[in-house]
């Protein structure tokens, strides 16, 4: 987790990023009308945008026409070629990018990769889905920002819970003030992976189909390991694992950034906060004997002007909370709300005139994110999980890890996006590189 690179320099060699792309921008950008397909190039077809593809090619194929597929893992790509027969495929994301009919890319690689896929993406002319968390660094994510209205892109995050319209309706509960003031709010991710959890497999040669330098990218030279790859397949192709890659410092950040995200990026809607001033946080790998670097019991509270916020995952122990192994739970001074992908319940404080309410989830947030998408393509107005919400969202979670890797407490200067007073904090903000990708 170490760069010795400014954040200055950073930006600056980001303006360069799409110099191997021989084209301008404002050449490849269409202005499609209201009734026509949106062309979209797929970025990576692991486990997540394989159900991407999937409902792209069947619910979506009057809004959209997949045109190019790319992974640099041949068994995904092929698993993709059968999902969408006929369509062109690429093991560099370079080529679908330098394609004129591709409008639209959805960059479904692991995280390590958002960033710099999603620059290029902006700087050729093309509107992007880019899976969630935004980047490793924040720097990185605040590129992708400027990235984007620099040259007037869509850039739809994959927090896909904001258009879940059961989500909408408790954000709006809470916020109209029915909930009273609420002052905190906890939200969880329990499991029991004791003792083992994935396994300590040796180094060894890359899989058959699998290029792996350019599967590390951006991210530092290392030999190939099943569990920083993250992928293992049955007979029928089917994923045995989930994204083991996002246990490893080099290309993620544990569930910190993986679930972490999706529950911040509610929490600060409802609250109405942007980012937090304090971050503390506590754990390690106390118990687990696999090969992960990040840690198997976590706890990180934040620290906004009226409210406390507070992110736990552990590793060693599924007992549930409000009987569920992960949720949401705001507290405030009229009764306390549950919120998960399912439901949110309101459970009221006595005699503060509040009434039960459960209210169930009423539509599938995945299909509902991507219409959003392909609605704000044709208005070329702000989707609902825009870049830069998407950003802060990530930002906030990945301020938990630096306080981790600290060993302290850090206070925020969210406008500036620096750490105050902690330069070995505000170097963890700042991307790594290798060879020739500028993330």
């Amino acid at each position: 987790m170490q760069t010795s690179t400014s954040r200055r320099d950073f930006l600056k060699k980001a303006a360069l990023a799409g110099a191997a792309l021989s084209v301008p921008a404002s050449s490849y950008a269409r202005i499609l009308g209201a009734n026509e397909r949106v062309g979209l190039g797929m970025i990576g077809i692991g486990q997540q945008s394989r159900g991407h593809l999937f409902s792209l090619v069947n619910t979506f194929r009057n809004a959209s026409q997949v045109i190019g597929l790319c992974d640099v893992y041949q068994t995904n790509l092929d698993f993709a070629k059968r999902i969408a027969p006929g369509i062109d495929s690429y093991t560099d994301f370079r080529k679908v990018l330098d394609r004129k009919d591709v409008d639209a890319v959805v960059i479904g690689t692991p995280d390590h990769w958002h960033a710099v896929q999603t620059v290029m993406a902006c700087q050729a002319g093309k509107d992007v889905y880019v899976e969630k968390p935004t980047s490793v660094r924040v720097a990185e994510g605040r590129a992708m920002v400027e990235a984007a209205r620099k040259h007037n892109r869509i850039v739809q995050v994959g927090t896909q819970q904001r258009s879940g319209d059961h989500f909408q309706k408790a954000v709006e509960f809470i916020r109209s003030g029915k909930l009273g003031k609420v002052s905190f709010v906890r939200a969880w991710n329990y499991g029991n992976s004791f003792p083992d959890g994935w396994g300590s497999p040796p180094d060894s040669a890359p899989v058959p189909g699998l290029d792996w330098d350019m599967w590390l990218g951006p991210a530092p030279k290392r030999p190939f390991n099943i569990n920083r790859f993250g992928v293992v397949l049955d007979d029928q192709q089917r994923y045995q694992r989930w994204a083991t890659f996002r246990y490893f410092w080099d290309y993620a950040g544990g569930m910190m950034t993986d679930w972490g995200v999706h529950h911040l990026d509610i929490i600060q809607w409802a609250i109405g906060h942007d980012y937090p001033t304090k971050v503390s946080a506590v754990g390690g790998k106390f118990h687990i004997k696999d090969n992960r670097d990040t840690p198997d019991t976590l706890s990180v509270t934040y620290e906004y002007p009226d409210c406390v916020v507070t992110y736990e995952n552990r590793d060693l122990n599924s007992h549930p909370m409000h009987d569920m192994g992960y949720g949401m739970m705001y507290h405030g001074t009229a009764g306390t709300l549950f919120l998960d992908r399912e439901k949110f319940e309101v459970m009221p404080e006595a005699g503060k005139g509040l009434e039960p309410m459960i209210v169930k989830s009423g539509n599938d947030q995945g299909d509902a994110h991507k219409r959003d998408f392909f609605e704000a393509i044709k208005s070329r107005k702000a989707p609902i999980a825009d870049i830069e919400v998407g950003h802060r969202s990530t930002t906030t979670a990945v301020l938990g890890n630096v306080s981790y890797l600290t060993g302290r407490s850090i206070l925020w200067d969210g406008k500036a996006e620096k750490v105050i007073g902690d330069e070995e904090a505000n170097r963890l903000l700042l991307p790594q590189g290798r060879d020739a990708w500028v993330v």
